[in-house]
Formats: structure tokens, sequence, C-alpha cells
């Protein structure tokens, strides 16, 4: 044993020391507490948000310096986050009404803010992404996962998805790292876009698909690989599996077949086609 616990021990002396996750987790709750969440009367006063965007701005840093513990600019890194602050702020407000007016569920925005587990992981991406531009990728993963971990929607922070995103009921969504999202898409839950080849000497190519503007895919659809394109206005209906490039205006939908039986031990098949 001692041997493993030599190893075990140089382990930790070799690679780099984080922060406890929950460290993180309590960033990004209160971030989506102050912004999103209406629990509290004090957020009413100009003075009491001023005070938590100061705390946040403290927590953040030292975040920054936790993951580059040689980073000399963690300072500038915190700034540039917190005036990107109202723009995402404004871009995911609207992914919440996006999904208020094309969801019939929804009955109030305050509905969707409050419990919808696509808007929490579609603000959580926001956030990670700009965290991913700021070439702070490992911070960013762990937010990432932390919001797959909560929603069981996967969106990797590297994807580019564009304004008025909606996602209803979410589970099981995968959305890769190079995919590239337009605007006015919506995406219901098992939906898979992801690559066709998982080659590590890939890594550095697009390899996750392009959808273009006002595109809808539903349930358990599978898109693969960086050349595929799905053109805009275009619908994908559920359980369909995609591996190359559709025009814009398409409809692409997954064929069944039923078979009626009778009381012929050997009867002719009957094939409805819906």
């Amino acid at each position: 044993m001692n041997s493993f616990y030599q190893e075990i021990a140089k382990q930790h002396q070799d690679l780099l020391i984080l922060p406890k996750k929950k460290l993180i987790h309590h960033f990004i709750d209160e971030l989506f507490s102050v912004l999103f969440s209406n629990t509290s009367k004090s957020f009413g006063d100009v003075t009491i948000i001023q005070d938590k965007f100061k705390e946040l701005e403290l927590l953040f840093n030292e975040l920054v310096l936790d993951f580059t513990p040689k980073n000399d600019k963690s300072q500038q890194q915190t700034k540039f986050f917190f005036d990107a602050l109202p723009s995402l702020y404004k871009q995911t407000l609207n992914d919440a009404k996006t999904i208020l007016a094309k969801d019939p569920a929804a009955k109030s925005l305050e509905e969707v803010l409050y419990t919808y587990p696509g808007f929490f992981a579609i603000a959580i991406y926001r956030f990670s992404h700009q965290i991913w531009q700021q070439d702070l990728k490992l911070l960013a993963r762990t937010i990432s996962e932390y919001a797959h971990s909560k929603t069981s929607i996967e969106i990797h922070p590297g994807a580019v998805i564009g304004n008025d995103f909606a996602i209803d009921h979410g589970t099981g969504i995968v959305i890769g790292e190079t995919v590239i999202i337009g605007n006015n898409v919506q995406i219901y839950q098992g939906v898979t876009l992801g690559a066709l080849s998982v080659k590590k000497g890939e890594a550095s190519v697009k390899r996750h698909p392009t959808i273009e503007d006002n595109v809808i895919i539903y349930a358990n659809s599978t898109i693969l690989g960086g050349q595929t394109t799905v053109g805009r206005d275009s619908i994908i209906g559920g359980n369909v599996w995609l591996t190359y490039t559709i025009p814009s205006n398409s409809v692409v939908y997954h064929k069944n077949e039923i078979k009626i039986k009778d009381n012929n031990p050997f009867p002719e098949p009957i094939f409805y086609s819906i």
C-alpha cells in the first residue's frame, strides 16, 4: 500500500489544486438568484443589489485565482465578466420570454424563471460561454457541468448559440463543443447535437452540426457531424437520425409502420404509414 499512497501523493503534487466545487456552485446560485429569482423584497433596493454584486465580484476573483494561480490579471478577468453581464442578462431574459411565448404550459414569466430546467441550463450556458471566451476553460467546464448535474441538460460552453433560444422539457439534451445554433431555435428533450467521429486528433476541427435560424427539433432526434447543417425554417421530427445537410424549409420525419393482426394464423400484413 505504501507505493499506492506515494502515487496518490505525487498526483496531488503534480496537478493543479482546485477549489471545492461547492464554492463554484455557490457563486452560480447567488448570481442566478440575484438576476432571475424574485425571492426577496430586498432585491428591489438598488443599494442591496450593488452590495450583492460587490460580493459576487470578490467570489469570482477568488475563483479566477484558484483556476489560474499564476495569473496576475485576475482583476481584469473579473471586470471582463461583469462588464459582459448586462448584455448576458438581457439575452437570457429574452430566452425566458421566448420559452413563455412558445410553451402553452407556461403561464407566466415567473414560472419560467423559477421552475424551468431548460431556462436554468440556458442561463448557465450563457455565463459559462462568456467565461470560456475569456480562456478560463476549466472554470467554464466546471460551471456547465453544474447545470448538467441539476437539469440533465448538457450544453458545452464552447458552443455558439444565438438569441431567443428555447428548450422545452430538456431532459437528455446534449449540445457539443463546436455546435453553432442560430436565432429563434427550439429544441425538445432527448436531442443530441453531436459528432460523427470522436477521434482525439480531430479535437481542433468542427465536429458538431450547425443549426440555422427558426428551426424546431423535436424529441429524441440525433444530428451529427461538423459538416451537417440544418437549413433555416426547417422542422426535424421526433426520433430522426441525421448525418447530412438539409436545405432551408425542410421537414424531416421518422416514418412508422403499423401492422394490424387478424385471426388468420398466416395473415398478410397490412401496413399503415404515419
